[in-house]
């Protein structure tokens, strides 16, 4: 009896202690993910579109429509310079909003921002008659959508690290960041068609407010929640983790950032000069807006393919600091190129391969230094480190575009130019064009040389699978990790004195003897062994 007592404990023992710690016994975290985060994608990118349409309006057709209200150009550039001023104090609200009310409240006030500008713009133009008090009332409209701008185009990173996973982050960034060019796209190609006349501007006006309802109601209805029940990966539970205030603090304190900061910002600038001042630089040429709006267009297309190519890339290499080192030195090039070409004549085809080049060297870095900003910052919140960076871009946009604009000059004559602005002599745009250029230029070679940073968000999702299991389904753990003894019997899990000895099973000859290892002639009788 002793011997059977020593022999049951033995087997107890093999049973309930494992060999090894199982962590997903002490600790299960499932991650999952939700169809619906393309819904809300969706609606997101429609939403970002149709801000941008509203902002880039007027620019492709500045003289037409400074003829129509009875104003100047320069008054006419206000009408987008306007989303960067009221963006800088704005955009600190929006971080915090996003940060601490979420994203489905952001989103819907941002689309209610954006009808109402819309719908206020057109009734503001009502009429055919020429009237300088269009204007104000026009501007009134572009404020509001101003309003929406930081609103809408701060959600893409927050929105790719709450609903998607690790794998899928940077394309979803690219896709929802690359949706604001697209509207410029639209803007730039159809703006020029639909206003033949200056009578057709309220026409214009109308077809662009059309879709800001549409858009309206869909991210109303469409969007139910801030976040997934479930997170989709280790760094979603986290993505509050950082108090708003502290965050900023930990921003202003790192030193990559800052780099990231300035010179991106900077990036950003030479992108909304190159889309506001487009028109009035070629018309000096005697380009007309048609072709403007051809290269405007190809810009932005040529650069959502290159944002495309260069998200997937980054979301399988994980590259992002030499993505962005590459892209921004080659749209520095053709930066250079564009400021030389734009100012000859008859050199269609060398202005359209320039443009094209630009949009898909520059352009592309966008949600790539989006998804940058966020991996150096970590683990302060997206929307913060996203935001200090969108409103370093309007800073430095209002900047560049004030700059500019002081540096231009009057044209003794300009007998080939298409500017039609009231009859004011053309400017010449050539000082302004280089010094853009030296500017890109600089910032490019700073941040090359002096950028270098880790990981920190990638580095801390892989501590964290070595502690958590991720799933994306919450009924997708393995069976092999069962321990019950209710269990049916397999290859890895022989621990039942009825199974049969397997591969796994197999004992050396050095270990003790217990009741399935009794095969030995000289081992004592006992319960088990004695002879019928």
């Amino acid at each position: 009896m002793e011997n059977e007592d020593n022999l049951s404990d033995e087997f107890r023992v093999h049973i309930v202690v494992p060999s090894k710690p199982n962590p997903i016994l002490e600790k299960r975290i499932v991650f999952k993910v939700y169809k619906r985060r393309w819904l809300i994608l969706f609606v997101l990118c429609l939403l970002n579109c149709s801000n941008s349409m509203l902002w880039l309006t007027f620019a492709p057709v500045a003289d037409q429509s400074a003829q129509f209200m009875g104003v100047t150009l320069d008054q006419i550039n206000w009408l987008s310079i306007i989303y960067m001023v009221v963006a800088i104090p704005l955009s600190f609200g929006t971080t915090w909003m996003l940060d601490t009310l979420g994203l489905r409240i952001t989103l819907v006030l941002g689309s209610w921002l954006n009808m109402l500008g819309a719908v206020l713009r057109f009734v503001s133009v009502l009429g055919s008659h020429v009237s300088a008090a269009k204007f104000p009332v026009v501007m009134g409209g572009q404020t509001l959508c101003a309003l929406a701008q930081p609103l809408v185009i701060f959600t893409p990173t927050k929105l790719a690290a709450l609903w998607f996973p690790e794998h899928q982050r940077a394309t979803a960034n690219m896709i929802a960041s690359m949706s604001n060019p697209l509207g410029i796209l639209v803007a730039s190609i159809f703006s020029p068609m639909i206003v033949g006349t200056t009578n057709n501007i309220s026409s214009l006006l109308f077809i662009y407010a059309v879709p800001a309802v549409i858009i309206c109601f869909l991210a109303t209805v469409g969007i139910r929640d801030s976040s997934p029940p479930t997170p989709p990966s280790a760094s979603a539970e986290s993505s509050n983790s950082e108090p708003f205030l502290e965050g900023i603090m930990q921003l202003l304190r790192n030193k990559a950032y800052m780099i990231l900061l300035l010179c991106f910002g900077s990036g950003i600038a030479v992108f909304t000069c190159f889309s506001t001042l487009l028109e009035q630089i070629m018309c000096v040429r005697g380009y007309p807006n048609d072709f403007a709006g051809l290269c405007g267009g190809l810009f932005i297309v040529f650069g959502i393919v290159g944002a495309g190519f260069l998200g997937l890339y980054v979301d399988k290499t994980k590259k992002f600091i030499e993505a962005t080192k590459v892209n921004m030195s080659l749209s520095a090039l053709a930066c250079i190129a564009f400021s030389v070409v734009s100012q000859m004549r008859n050199q269609r085809i060398a202005l359209v391969v320039v443009c094209s080049l630009f949009g898909f060297f520059g352009f592309s870095i966008y949600p790539v230094a989006m998804e940058l900003s966020v991996e150096c910052s970590y683990p302060v919140g997206e929307a913060t480190s996203a935001g200090l960076i969108f409103i370093s871009g309007q800073i430095q946009s209002v900047i560049y575009i004030l700059l500019l604009q002081g540096l231009t000059k009057p044209m003794a004559d300009s007998p080939f130019s298409t500017c039609s602005a009231g009859g004011d002599a053309a400017l010449s745009w050539r000082v302004p064009m280089l010094v853009m250029a030296g500017l890109c230029s600089a910032f490019t070679c700073c941040f090359v040389i002096f950028f270098h940073t880790e990981y920190r968000r990638l580095d801390a999702e892989a501590q964290a699978s070595g502690k958590k299991t991720t799933l994306t389904t919450c009924d997708s753990m393995p069976n092999r990790n069962k321990t019950n003894s209710d269990d049916p019997p397999d290859s890895n899990n022989k621990t039942n004195s009825d199974d049969p000895p397997d591969s796994n099973n197999k004992t050396n000859s050095d270990d003790p003897p217990d009741s399935n290892n009794k095969t030995n002639s000289d081992d004592p009788p006992d319960s088990n062994n004695k002879p019928n």
